[in-house]
């Protein structure tokens, strides 16, 4: 009997502690609680580029292709260099030699003519304005195409922490708005997470290739090349609990 008593006091007091710890765990379910998003898109200026040019040659032999690229591509570079671009900004991304092909107009086949030469540079200005006259001094050192031209911004993290102080600030408006419209009052903040984050770069091709392709083509306009803003998109989510 003894036995039986010890093991029912021992399930009784195993149960009185587990009643505050279940009802501590549910406490917060029971607050009043609103729960809205917040959004945010703050606009930058870009204060830095990357600019992607390439050299294309055709000849007879593999040999006279790459030689002839070699020698266009180390004009372009030096181009490049004299614009005071620092040389650990400026890599080689690509190189490649292979036949070309074109359509036989009779046999409507494609045959081999010859062969080319193919390389890819990437250059990164750290002053956006200096990007039209890049652009102009590698077109008339040698360079005849540009893969693309796209900004970006220095320092992300101040951009990003204003978008998210800006979506927090309109997660409160929002709150505010819902508990006002029913006769309540925002209390204190519950849980906040953040829901996405968005930083895109802009980038300006379609312009920048057409003028690069024209040997013939005047000094390019700077408006042709405007970097314009970059839109930095935040999202959160937050619980604020209601004033009594």
């Amino acid at each position: 009997m003894k036995a039986r008593h010890i093991l029912l006091l021992i399930s009784l007091l195993a149960l009185a502690l587990l009643v505050p710890i279940s009802a501590m765990a549910q406490a917060p379910d029971s607050e009043r609680t609103v729960h809205v998003e917040g959004e945010a898109t703050v606009r930058v200026a870009p204060d830095k580029a990357t600019v992607r040019f390439g050299v294309v040659t055709r000849a007879e032999t593999p040999r006279e292709a790459r030689t002839q690229n070699s020698d266009a591509a180390s004009a372009a570079l030096q181009a490049v260099r004299e614009m005071g671009i620092d040389e650990a900004n400026i890599r080689m991304e690509q190189l490649q030699l292979r036949p070309h092909r074109v359509q036989d107009e009779n046999s409507r086949r494609m045959v081999e003519d010859g062969f080319e030469a193919v390389r890819t540079v990437r250059v990164e200005v750290e002053d956006v304005d200096q990007v039209p006259a890049l652009v102009m001094q590698i077109i008339e050192a040698g360079a005849n195409r540009l893969q693309s031209v796209q900004y970006d911004v220095a320092d992300r993290t101040a951009a990003r922490n204003d978008a998210l102080a800006d979506a927090a600030r309109n997660a409160r408006a929002k709150a505010d708005v819902l508990a006002t419209a029913l006769d309540a009052q925002v209390g204190a903040v519950h849980t906040i997470h953040e829901q996405s984050f968005s930083f895109p770069r802009t980038a300006r091709v379609e312009m920048a290739r057409a003028a690069v392709m024209r040997t013939d083509a005047p000094d390019p306009d700077p408006e042709a090349y405007a970097p314009g803003e970059i839109e930095v998109e935040a999202r959160v989510s937050v619980v604020f609990t209601l004033a009594d």
